[in-house]
């Protein structure tokens, strides 16, 4: 929300508090969307914002509580009686109260879970039993299912029933007895066919469907591929056991998104948002990546030394270019290693398990290849502007054409080669950072300047 409507709108509710207007604080719980109305809590204290909630219906009051940040919605659980966080917790959605729940202390987790009902905590526990960064730590069990043997009209009479509780009801999943999914049809396909129809003969058999452990990446690559709006969840029994939504998927992509952007950067990933995360927390996801840069930077300052210390002749031509063999080197990692990170991302339904090269051996080709050209264009430049311009003799000049060479060939090889290997071993790409990338060329741009220019000169 623009800080210009947050800042008309949060004097009005804190003046609404202070005089106690029920009906004013009524109208702005109910009429606003509830999204804005979660954003000005956010700027609340605790008992302000149970004072605002208080004049909302429960239903409505868990849809504000929903759009609160993990880490508000935590603050203001801590300060709630038992009674009234047992009925906040069971009205709300499955995935949403497992995100909540995963989020306290272990203690304060079993006191929390004792407030539910036993069908409601077994589900709790089962889905917080799932692993971090699984399909079945997203997904949630309130979905619409239905038997294949049963007519259209129906059909329809179950899901009126069953829409309370449930998040969609727009896909229904058609199971057997023992409650393998067997089909799924639309709700829309329902509508339009005759009432006398059987869900048998209208059902669609082929359903793209997941495994609980599948990665959650991979959970929305099939959803955007296929623009569904859920898809189904099964276990190793091909039993349903969910569904993830788009709108979960979505979380998902953002949250991936924002992962990868700091660890390009050489940051840590925050578990929430910069504002709301400590200093000191800051202090070390920053620090720990800026330490180890550090001592990259003085392997680079070491091998300068030990070749300054035996060539003085070259140490001129050294100094004076080697700023542009190590952006050259570094810059052109940088840009293969983004290539490459994003593609994958975007094919994250490869398994870690597939050839290391196999499937990327026409890419890499394809990638030196325009390193080479890449290299030898800068070559040529470089060349002419050191002769032309620094007045460096043409056999000074060749050595920094050939050194530009080298280094943009080896940092576009690494860039594109180290993301595939950290794939291979199971680990996310995106710590190849461009920081990471630029600090390992600077060492090696240095060491082969050298070498290079011992050899031809």
């Amino acid at each position: 929300m623009p800080d210009a409507y947050q800042s008309l709108i949060l004097p009005d509710v804190q003046q609404m508090l202070m005089e106690g207007d029920r009906h004013g604080l009524s109208a702005f719980c109910n009429v606003v969307h509830s999204v804005v109305v979660a954003e000005i809590l956010e700027e609340l204290n605790d008992a302000q914002v149970w004072a605002v909630l208080d004049h909302a219906e429960l239903p409505r009051r868990v849809e504000i509580f929903e759009n609160l940040s993990l880490r508000r919605q935590v603050e203001l659980v801590e300060s709630l009686d038992s009674g009234r966080l047992s009925e906040l917790l069971e009205e709300m959605s499955a995935d949403d109260r497992v995100d909540l729940l995963s989020r306290l202390s272990q203690q304060r987790r079993e006191d929390v879970l004792r407030l539910i009902a036993r069908a409601e905590r077994n589900d709790i526990r089962r889905l917080l039993s799932y692993d971090e960064g699984s399909a079945g730590a997203i997904m949630t069990t309130e979905y619409a299912s239905l038997p294949a043997n049963i007519m259209v009209r129906d059909a329809i009479e179950r899901l009126r029933q069953q829409a309370p509780n449930s998040e969609t009801i727009y896909y229904v999943y058609i199971l057997n007895e023992n409650r393998r999914l067997e089909g799924m049809i639309s709700l829309r396909e329902l509508i339009l066919a005759r009432p006398e129809a059987r869900l048998s003969d209208l059902m669609q058999r082929d359903v793209m469907r997941l495994r609980v452990t599948d990665s959650q990446g991979a959970v929305a690559a099939e959803l955007a591929r296929y623009n569904f709006l859920a898809v189904p969840i099964v276990d190793a029994d091909d039993r349903l056991v969910g569904i993830v939504t788009h709108d979960d998927a979505l979380d998902v992509v953002q949250e991936q998104a924002t992962e990868d952007a700091y660890r390009q950067s050489g940051v840590q990933p925050l578990d929430d948002s910069y504002e709301d995360t400590p200093l000191t927390t800051v202090l070390w996801k920053r620090g720990i990546w800026l330490v180890f840069l550090s001592i990259m930077a003085l392997m680079n300052a070491r091998v300068l030394e030990h070749y300054t210390a035996s060539h003085r002749t070259l140490e001129a031509l050294i100094l004076v270019f080697l700023p542009l063999v190590m952006a050259s080197g570094g810059n052109a990692g940088s840009q293969s290693a983004t290539l490459f990170i994003r593609m994958m991302a975007l094919r994250s339904g490869d398994s870690p398990s597939d050839s290391l090269f196999g499937q990327h051996r026409l890419i890499l080709v394809r990638e030196l290849a325009v390193a080479l050209s890449l290299g030898m264009i800068l070559a040529l430049l470089d060349c002419l502007v050191a002769h032309f311009w620094f007045g460096r003799s043409l056999a000074e000049a060749a050595v920094i054409g050939a050194t530009i060479v080298s280094v943009v060939c080896l940092g576009t090889s690494i860039g594109a080669v180290l993301p595939l290997i950290l794939k291979r071993l199971g680990m996310d790409p995106a710590i190849m950072s461009n920081p990471l990338i630029a600090s390992i060329l600077d060492v090696l741009a240095v060491t082969m300047f050298f070498q290079i220019a011992i050899l031809m000169l």
